[in-house]
């Protein structure tokens, strides 16, 4: 089936959405229990240096003369003239530099001697196209203006290093840059000889509950009593939601920082939000876990999840204790609030924590 230009655009403008929605989450939530994060290995002290890019701002206006600086790694340690070029592509969080040492990209790279390059994506790390996050700036943080910058690097680069003709570009990516990835080799391929694309979202949809169908199955691989556990739970609390006193119950016993409004729509949502995203984040990082220390395994959840001695609800409060316990600070607390993400969203600056992968 051939793909329309319209639907295209579409696709990759949504999914741009998605991931920075998905960003929201590893930000507000997952960082609860942590995420993929960087290689853990011992060749660090070899680092390549931080190199940049002049970029144009949108790829997309003649008009438009403004550019800024992308940044990007590069290793050379494999190349032979005339061998391909392996691109890894940057995604929804800062580049690092670890990648152009460690990982399975680089064991090809060195198969097939080919120079290693990795490119941060514009509006994170390092890369601002702007001086703030405003909604006026953020207009060209999009999927298509990321593959357009792709595509612009890779021809200067061939100019920049006096490529061979017949020379080989291989895009590399995991999640919303395995879908840059296949994107890219997609709309650019004369540009682009491939791509190596890891569980990347090419289906954008907006309200994605079947992920939670993904999460379920994974539980299931502890035990299907684990994944009843869970439903029981949620159950039961949403008809907990609806007492006064009840939700007074909620708010001691998941340790929320302020009382629990049943009146107050969003604020539910966020709430019950925040429980279900205690375990899909444990379960999308299970066992490869290398940006926290903390290790919390869907084996853990389910220990808990499963624990007779307690009724439901308090198993799954269980659960959320186990996460709370690992932040850093005292008396840890679920703030939930609607308003106060909101009042984060607001900050633009490049020095706030939203900055760094949260708000985009």
């Amino acid at each position: 089936m051939i793909m329309s230009a319209t639907n295209f655009v579409s696709i990759i403008f949504v999914s741009a959405f998605l991931a920075l929605c998905d960003a929201r989450l590893n930000r507000l939530l997952f960082q609860k229990h942590g995420t993929l994060g960087e290689p853990s290995g011992v060749m660090f002290e070899k680092l390549p240096s931080d190199q940049w890019f002049e970029q144009k701002l949108d790829h997309f206006n003649i008009e438009e003369p403004r550019t800024w600086k992308q940044r990007y790694f590069v290793n050379s340690t494999w190349y032979k003239h005339g061998g391909p070029i392996f691109l890894m592509i940057g995604g929804e969080g800062e580049a690092s530099a670890k990648w152009m040492v460690e990982g399975t990209w680089l064991d090809y790279a060195h198969n097939h001697n080919a120079l290693a390059v990795q490119v941060e994506h514009r509006f994170y790390g390092k890369s601002h196209p702007l001086s703030d996050l405003s909604v006026e700036s953020l207009q060209y943080l999009s999927a298509e203006q990321a593959l357009a910058d792709l595509a612009y690097f890779i021809t200067s680069m061939n100019t920049l290093y006096s490529l061979p003709a017949h020379t080989k570009w291989i895009a590399f990516g995991g999640s919303y840059p395995g879908a840059l990835a296949a994107w890219l080799r997609y709309k650019y391929p004369h540009l682009v000889h491939g791509a190596m694309s890891a569980s990347g979202p090419l289906r954008a949809v907006v309200d994605f509950p079947e992920y939670f169908g993904v999460v379920a199955d994974a539980l299931a691989t502890v035990s299907t009593e684990c994944v009843k556990a869970v439903q029981t739970a949620t159950h039961t609390i949403s008809k907990m939601l609806k007492s006064p006193s009840d939700a007074k119950y909620l708010t001691e016993q998941f340790k929320l920082c302020t009382p629990l409004d049943i009146n107050n729509a969003k604020d539910v949502s966020s709430f019950v939000e925040s429980l279900a995203d205690n375990i899909a984040g444990v379960v999308q990082y299970n066992k490869d876990n290398r940006e926290s220390s903390n290790h919390i395994t869907i084996d853990d959840l389910c220990a808990l999840l499963m624990d007779k001695k307690q009724d439901p609800v308090a198993r799954y409060a269980a659960v959320n204790d186990l996460i709370l316990s690992k932040e850093k600070k005292k008396n840890p607390c679920v703030d939930y609030k609607y308003e106060k993400m909101i009042e984060d969203m607001k900050n633009t600056s490049w020095d706030s924590e939203m900055a760094n992968g949260g708000k985009e």
